[in-house]
């Protein structure tokens, strides 16, 4: 099961060339790349770790997608992203982001229902992955 989370997340895996005209759309429209990874992908975990800095006043999307590539190859079991800052006081916000890179096995989640009072029903997802302790989440297939 496919992590399916940002833009394009439904699509095939996007090339470095299609990242690079990602991230040259974003940067014409002065928004400012960031890259992030993390091990638990929940839909609920927002705040996934910085690679490096925010890379503001950039120019270039190969710097970008340079630092991609040396993030696959430090982290790869791990989900990478790239998420593109609007800084304009009104907006202040993410105004894109997309995956990048998955790990080889993605275990998926799990839909567990819980049956409360007067009918209820509430249902939690539960991620494979987080049966195991960070760092070791995903060792690859």
């Amino acid at each position: 099961m496919r992590v399916t989370q940002g833009t394009f997340s439904y699509l095939p895996d996007l090339s470095d060339d299609e990242i690079r005209a990602q991230v040259q759309y974003g940067l014409d429209n002065g928004w400012a790349p960031s890259i992030e990874f993390t091990d638990d992908p929940h839909p609920r975990n927002v705040y996934w770790q910085l690679w490096g800095m925010p890379m503001f006043g950039l120019e270039d999307p190969a710097g970008v997608v340079y630092e991609v590539k040396r993030c696959r190859e430090a982290l790869p079991n791990c989900y990478i992203r790239v998420s593109l800052y609007d800084p304009t006081l009104t907006r202040q916000t993410t105004a894109l982001q997309f995956i990048v890179h998955r790990p080889a096995d993605e275990p998926g989640f799990g839909l567990e229902r819980q049956d409360a009072a007067d009918r209820t029903i509430r249902y939690t997802l539960h991620p494979y992955a987080a049966d195991q302790p960070h760092g070791e989440r995903y060792r690859g297939a």
